[in-house]
């Protein structure tokens, strides 16, 4: 919540509810919302704690394929795996959640394009591993 309002303070003293009215009324509805999740019901926003941690997490699996791309390739496919179940998350659970359409258009857009680096990513590593594979060339001798 604090960073929320770090953002809409920053946003006001750069001019943005001028410009951008409407972004500056979702942003306060959202801060709205949240203030009042926070004085009936702190537990929530406990809940976002987690999943922010679970992000530092995941992030972190991704240093594996940096460091040994070819072993580590299943994190890469897991991540184009987690993009995959956005799509039907969103169609699922957003009419069920009463998010509008548009709202869950843009959740699944992460997928989409979440999935076209890990899938470019994902090519790179099988032809590296197609070139380590490969049994070295014979010598050839002359004399």
């Amino acid at each position: 919540m604090h960073e929320l309002r770090w953002t809409e303070d920053l946003l006001r003293s750069l001019s943005v509810p001028d410009r951008l009215p409407g972004l500056m009324d979702w942003i306060e509805r959202v801060r709205r919302g949240l203030d009042a999740t926070d004085a009936k019901y702190p537990f929530v926003l406990y809940g976002t704690d987690w999943l922010a941690f679970a992000h530092l997490v995941i992030a972190v699996a991704f240093y594996g394929p940096y460091r040994d791309p070819v072993r580590n390739i299943w994190v890469v496919e897991f991540g184009m795996i987690g993009c995959a179940g956005i799509v039907p998350l969103a169609l699922i659970c957003g009419p069920i959640r009463g998010i509008p359409f548009w709202w869950s258009v843009v959740d699944m857009s992460f997928g989409v394009f979440g999935v076209i680096p890990l899938y470019v990513l994902r090519k790179k590593i099988k032809r590296l591993e197609a070139l380590t594979a490969a049994p070295p060339a014979a010598a050839v001798v002359t004399a």
